[in-house]
């Protein structure tokens, strides 16, 4: 199969974790352990991994901005950039030593990736994309103030710089994924929802969604599966009340009435379930949300939320 799978921040960084190196190098090496049992490696599947940046994009922007009296500050397409590589750096070496530990010959390739959007697409006038580390109230209001950056608070977990985020309306290096895909290679691309530029190559200081831009992948390389893992083994209706309740299997047009309804939340569930619509309604056969822990039994049928 034809496979992209797009890796969730806790395949780098649990919440409350540091933003130490060697705390992203080891969940990247466990996330890929469960991969590699899960089957996804086998040499008849061609793999592409995705992945994303928020809090160490949002990171890279505090960095820049203390040290804003002795260096320039870099826009946000070319943190994005510095995050891809950085991020694919760990990924691939992570990725490759478990191909050395377990004997298999697989070259792992990692892609820098231009996304194109619309300059003139209406959410970078009214930011909504988080980045950044969760704060409380307090931090966030100040750290504002101090930034020019608004906040807002992110799905009830806690308050978040948020940025522009448009649309992602086509991947410029989609062709060259897929030749990597069809020689064999494991391919680490879209980091961070790609490098946004607009139709003339500028960059523009946005992040654009990981899910709905490696969505826009899927689609475009002819994807058999979209995979989207994240920290929870379901999809669930109600999430966090007494009445939660898991789906195990859903159609496009049942996750367009929950989502209708509010069970998504805009920064957590949301774009997941608008990125797996997108790609069914493009051509795509089957999505399956789930979490690294628990690939192996929802690739199964026991667990995740399998949709077609």
């Amino acid at each position: 199969m034809k496979i992209v799978i797009a890796l969730g921040g806790n395949a780098l960084r649990k919440k409350g974790e540091g933003f130490d190196f060697e705390t992203h190098y080891e969940n990247a090496y466990l996330t890929f352990l469960n991969l590699f049992e899960a089957g996804i490696f086998s040499p008849e599947n061609k793999v592409c991994i995705t992945h994303g940046n928020g809090p160490q994009v949002g990171m890279e922007f505090m960095r820049n901005f203390l040290s804003k009296d002795k260096f320039p500050i870099y826009p946000l397409d070319s943190l994005t950039a510095s995050t891809q590589g950085w991020i694919g750096y760990i990924f691939e070496r992570a990725l490759r030593k478990i191909f050395k530990e377990k004997g298999i010959d697989r070259e792992v390739s990692t892609l820098i990736t231009l996304v194109e959007v619309d300059k003139n697409d209406p959410s970078l006038k009214d930011p909504t994309k988080p980045i950044g580390d969760f704060l409380t109230e307090e931090e966030a209001k100040e750290l504002s103030i101090m930034t020019g950056l608004p906040v807002k608070m992110d799905s009830g977990r806690g308050w978040r710089f948020v940025v522009g985020s448009p649309e992602p309306l086509r991947i410029l290096n989609s062709n060259i994924i897929n030749s990597l895909l069809e020689a064999g290679k494991v391919v680490i691309a879209v980091g961070g929802g790609g490098i946004p530029v607009d139709k003339d190559l500028n960059g523009i200081s946005a992040v654009i969604d990981k899910d709905l831009a490696s969505s826009l992948l899927a689609k475009e390389i002819g994807a058999d599966i979209f995979i989207i893992l994240t920290e929870v083994p379901e999809v669930y209706i109600n999430f966090g009340k007494p009445n939660q309740k898991p789906l195990y299997n859903a159609t496009v047009s049942e996750l367009k009435d929950y989502l209708k309804d509010g069970h998504f939340a805009p920064g957590s569930m949301g774009p997941k379930i608008r990125a797996v619509i997108r790609f069914l309604e493009g051509g795509g056969k089957e999505a399956l949300i789930t979490s690294p822990e628990y690939l192996k039994e929802a690739l199964l049928g026991r667990r995740g939320t399998r949709i077609k």
